[in-house]
């Protein structure tokens, strides 16, 4: 167990599996104490008993982000358990409008029925109800988690030193490394990062964002189901020649969320192998 984090509580969306998972053990190695949030109980509750296994401090709180009373209920859970709210990972997401973390057969059955649209047809068949649901959750529910935690934050005198950490994606600057609404949701929330950071810095919250590249998670997983030269050619485009990790992902959240980032706001990181470079 390290001390970057000591003394400091940490929420996390999303931490049920993938990246937010990652990001909540790492903090919980480091010293944080982690609010583990996650729409999925079941999930959610497993990052929960990773940590406690290793000797780490945390509680699992499940929260619809697009709810404004879950996620202030959330970051309530921070203040009454461990008397403060210093970090924020939003790494809650969505791939699309149906999209159900770790189920496999949906994704595929999604991924095939859309297989063979020419990108004009696409863009006019586009479902108006999946393209909402994917900006309700990505961008929107990031919006909503981070109004519920600043305000907590400031109400209750821990605001002077926090640090907010978005996950956006590479596909927030590059059009071609994500699906339609994914990109244009993961876009927004580059921009109100940098909008926010602004916002909050006289507070003394520094803001910052990830943008991580292609991650071997369960929103990734789906690769698996298209053509082999279509994945040996995603591979192609990575300078590294492999995906990423979680922990790549956590790794860089930790160094936001610590003070080795202290001069660090309205950044974005990108993890990527090299996939994009600015």
């Amino acid at each position: 167990m390290g001390d970057r984090l000591a003394g400091k509580v940490a929420v996390v969306t999303g931490g049920g599996n993938g990246l937010g998972r990652a990001t909540a053990v790492r903090f919980a190695e480091e010293g944080a104490a982690v609010v583990v949030a996650d729409l999925l109980d079941g999930p959610g509750q497993e990052t929960v008993s990773q940590i406690e296994a290793i000797g780490g401090r945390a509680t699992f709180v499940s929260v619809d982000v697009t709810s404004r009373v879950d996620n202030d209920a959330m970051a309530r859970t921070a203040i009454e358990q461990y008397d403060g709210l210093h970090v924020v990972v939003t790494a809650a997401g969505v791939a699309s409008g149906g999209y159900v973390s770790g189920d496999l057969e949906l994704a595929e059955k999604s991924m095939r029925a859309n297989a063979g649209r020419d990108a004009a047809s696409a863009f006019v068949n586009l479902d108006i109800d999946d393209w909402q649901t994917v900006l309700d959750v990505n961008l929107t529910g990031t919006l909503k988690s981070l109004q519920a935690c600043v305000s907590a934050m400031v109400d209750h005198g821990c605001a002077n030193g926090a640090s907010l950490i978005t996950i956006a994606s590479i596909g927030a600057k590059h059009p071609d490394a994500g699906a339609f609404a994914y990109g244009c949701s993961k876009a927004g929330v580059w921009y109100l990062t940098k909008k926010l950071s602004r916002e909050l810095v006289k507070e003394g919250i520094r803001v910052n964002s990830i943008g991580p590249g292609f991650i071997e998670t369960n929103m990734t997983a789906l690769l698996q189901f298209m053509p082999e030269a279509a994945t040996q050619h995603l591979l192609n485009s990575i300078p590294m020649g492999r995906m990423g990790k979680p922990i790549d992902i956590a790794n860089a959240a930790l160094f936001l969320a610590s003070d080795e980032s202290g001069y660090f706001t309205g950044e974005i990181l990108h993890p990527d192998g090299g996939f994009y470079t600015d």
